[in-house]
């Protein structure tokens, strides 16, 4: 079967698995065992495990116009599932085609297991170009609890550094309203980072949101995070029951005072009353009914 370049699909080059690398390469290697096939659209159905479902409208409208005209040049892999056929590589054709209302589209079958096509979804979704850094985090999450895969293994398949990876695993651990700001692009990756460096983990949403509102660089970040880590931890102050509310209430009206009770674990307390100047403490003394003259 002829091949053109015009049904080539851009892809992103990167640190990917050895052997893995060649099912994402513009024109699949295919022995002398292996043949193409057309099969029917409708007995094909995307990997179960690829986490991508969206695809862009415009370049998948442009592809399905080339294969109305010129038809699909590069096979798409596939495996034999129990019904039908599994998409391994090649979905942007398979669903560019469908778009073209084609009924069939050229195919190569290969037999893989499920551990390699969990491995495969992960790394087409990588090759994304519009890929977040909170998505390439989760991608590697996958490749490690799904294949149960350690940071140095991961590492090695992906062939990046294990800090690299460590480092995007790490986002995983923001708040979620943090994570969100990173999803949406409106926070970076390296001022995410630089947030995850605060020890008092609570207050990262409350930062993250001060970083945007005031386009922090990362710089800024880092010397706001120094400046927060090296204040003493605000003492949290114990909230009061209901009671011990009213009772301050009542007394305040009783003796046109502030009033304040503090009370233990242990049951035991004080309690407090304000007054501005001598004559007003007078004026409480004589409501308790202490006469200092006795």
């Amino acid at each position: 079967m002829a091949r053109d370049s015009r049904s080539k699909e851009p892809r992103k080059k990167g640190g990917l698995g050895r052997g893995i690398e060649a099912l994402f390469e513009d024109e699949p290697q295919i022995d002398e065992t292996e043949e193409i096939q057309e099969i029917d659209l409708s007995e094909i159905r995307p990997n179960p495990y690829q986490p991508r479902k969206t695809f862009d409208d415009k370049s998948l409208k442009e592809l399905a116009d080339s294969i109305r005209e010129n038809g699909v040049f590069q096979p798409i892999i596939v495996r034999k599932s129990i019904t039908g056929y599994e998409i391994i590589a090649g979905e942007r054709r398979f669903r560019a085609s469908k778009l073209a209302k084609k009924q069939n589209i050229p195919a190569i079958v290969r037999k893989f297991d499920e551990s390699q096509m969990m491995e495969v979804a992960v790394l087409e979704n990588l090759q994304r170009e519009d890929l977040t850094p909170l998505e390439e985090a989760q991608a590697y999450e996958m490749l490690q609890k799904n294949l149960g895969l350690t940071q140095e293994e991961v590492s090695k398949r992906m062939g990046k550094s294990r800090p690299y990876i460590a480092n995007y695993l790490r986002l995983l651990t923001l708040p979620s309203k943090t994570k969100r700001l990173l999803q949406h692009g409106e926070l970076s990756m390296g001022q995410a980072r630089t947030l995850l460096g605060l020890k008092d983990k609570d207050r990262i949403d409350e930062i993250a949101k001060r970083v945007v509102k005031e386009g922090m660089p990362v710089r800024k970040v880092e010397a706001l995070v120094a400046a927060i880590n090296a204040k003493k931890p605000r003492k949290k102050v114990a909230k009061k029951s209901a009671f011990i509310r009213a009772s301050e209430s009542r007394l305040a009206d009783k003796f046109g005072a502030n009033v304040n009770i503090s009370e233990s674990k242990q049951g035991k307390g004080h309690v407090s009353i304000d007054f501005a100047s001598i004559e007003d403490l007078n004026r409480i003394l004589d409501i308790l009914g202490v006469d200092l003259d006795d």
